[in-house]
């Protein structure tokens, strides 16, 4: 549990850092991203598969000025995104999750590049209204990592695929823990300020 809160601490200062670049630079919010798609997890015992439908608002913050005041000067993108979510649930039962993440991305080709790949990891926190053999708290914690890619189709539109992977438990709150492993697919459009 400690290292959970560790980590959370840590992206809490990244935060914190994007709000004090804010000011420096109005311009720090750099796009909106809205996604959805689809969600499966295995559960234990004979419980049907959890199955969701993921809708994201993303909020891309620009950490390139940041990176340049230590004198790093990278060609991609790098940003930190805030991402509000809502997912209904289809299985086992009609239920919802309701959260928010917060993720570091960071692009592989240049960022004046019509087509965009990136990676993004983070963490964040969710309440879900499913109950499950695997997690006895409806709050809980989320880690994700994803790989995707930005297809620009004008100056400030793209579309916009992930494909990412979840672990969601409640840190050691309470027992059973053992965690809900999810693959996403998700596809959607980015603007770009």
């Amino acid at each position: 549990m400690k290292n959970k809160i560790l980590f959370i601490l840590v992206l809490g200062i990244f935060l914190t850092s994007s709000i004090v670049l804010a000011e420096d630079n109005p311009r720090c919010l750099k796009a909106v991203e809205l996604l959805t798609g689809y969600g499966s997890a295995n559960l234990k015992g004979r419980q049907p598969d959890y199955e969701l439908y993921p809708i994201a608002l993303a909020f891309d913050l620009d950490l390139k000025p940041l990176v340049k005041k230590i004198n790093i000067n990278y060609p991609g993108l790098i940003e930190f995104q805030i991402e509000p979510f809502i997912a209904p649930i289809a299985s086992p039962d009609a239920n919802v999750e309701v959260g928010n993440a917060f993720m570091l991305k960071i692009g592989v080709l240049p960022e004046t590049s019509r087509f965009q790949p990136y990676i993004k990891a983070g963490a964040g926190m969710l309440y879900m209204t499913q109950h499950t053999l695997e997690q006895s708290t409806q709050f809980n914690f989320l880690e994700q990592g994803a790989v995707g890619a930005h297809f620009y189709i004008n100056k400030n539109w793209a579309i916009t695929g992930d494909v990412r992977y979840r672990h969601v438990s409640n840190a050691g709150i309470d027992k059973p823990n053992s965690g809900i492993n999810t693959l996403f697919y998700l596809l959607g459009a980015t603007y770009q300020f």
